[in-house]
């Protein structure tokens, strides 16, 4: 618990499932709002078929607006999701700092998301990750579907550690399990990322969790003590796979954040800088955005140790 990072998805994970389009000067007053929030990791979009996801056609111009005015905290890192090695390729054209590329574990999964088998997306995604370390970039790989899938139920322990340790063989430290459908309890969580410790503790462990069915926070608890350091969440709680069974929306940040300061952790963000981001958020879309501080307002009292 020395360092936790928090990874924010919001404009990637957060949009995808959005009907309205965000205009591009939408997204970089949001992510410009974010600056000030001492966050770690912005993913501002993914290298897709924008005929498959409109809402993301713009992800290589966000990335030149910042790369070519070079208006960005020093600390801060923007992140990209490629799922094939077109998208490396713009990627890499654009200015990505870390690219993120996942395999799902559910068969089904993986192919209404990448229109390729489990095994064929593990090959190639092994082989854009040297790729693009080889790039002098950062890189995080994925296990999606990793606690349960919406389409198969529950996926085999066996399955996800067969893709763990192929990464792993492959010399991929930096290791996500996702929770697509957001199936995974508490328990679950501690079990999965207690195995990967085991096979190596040198692992940087990343989570992402969707607040289907109202656990979120609770598997981020479970993260936590399991050591995992690096959280996905989005702010508002917005968000969902538009190719699983039931999209529901991610952790929000703000929720995660309050947690985590509640207990005495990343004190340094600045929580109010970011649920002015969200309202906004929840202004362009003309809605009430599921994240609980939102709503509640934050008791943190810094004065105080724990609120």
């Amino acid at each position: 618990m020395d360092k936790i990072f928090i990874h924010e998805v919001g404009l990637r994970d957060g949009l995808q499932v959005e009907k309205a389009i965000v205009p591009l000067e939408e997204k970089i007053h949001w992510i410009e709002g974010l600056f000030n929030s001492n966050i770690d990791i912005i993913q501002l979009g993914s290298f897709v078929n924008p005929q498959k996801l409109p809402q993301m056609a713009d992800t290589d111009a966000l990335f030149r607006h910042f790369s070519e005015n070079g208006k960005k905290p020093e600390n801060l890192i923007f992140s990209g999701l490629v799922l094939n090695e077109k998208g490396l390729e713009r990627g890499l054209a654009c200015g990505v700092e870390m690219f993120c590329m996942g395999v799902s574990a559910s068969e089904t999964h993986s192919q209404k998301n990448t229109g390729m088998s489990t095994d064929e997306a593990l090959k190639r995604n092994i082989l854009m990750a040297k790729q693009a370390l080889q790039e002098k970039k950062r890189v995080q790989v994925s296990v999606q579907s990793a606690f349960g899938c919406g389409f198969e139920g529950p996926i085999a322990k066996e399955k996800v550690m067969s893709i763990i340790k192929a990464y792993l063989q492959a010399g991929l430290k930096a290791i996500s399990l996702a929770d697509t459908a957001g199936h995974a309890h508490p328990m679950q969580v501690e079990d999965l990322f207690g195995t990967i410790q085991q096979l190596d503790p040198t692992v940087e462990m990343a989570c992402h969790f969707h607040n289907t069915y109202g656990l979120g926070l609770a598997n981020c608890y479970a993260a936590l003590k399991s050591g995992v350091t690096y959280f996905e969440s989005a702010f508002g709680g917005l968000g969902g796979c538009p190719f699983t069974r039931l999209p529901a929306g991610n952790v929000s940040s703000e929720d995660l954040v309050h947690s985590l300061q509640r207990m005495g952790l990343r004190r340094d963000i600045h929580l109010e800088q970011y649920l002015m981001v969200a309202r906004q958020v929840g202004v362009y879309f003309n809605r009430e955005l599921p994240g609980f501080i939102l709503k509640s307002g934050s008791i943190v009292d810094f004065g105080q140790g724990t609120a």
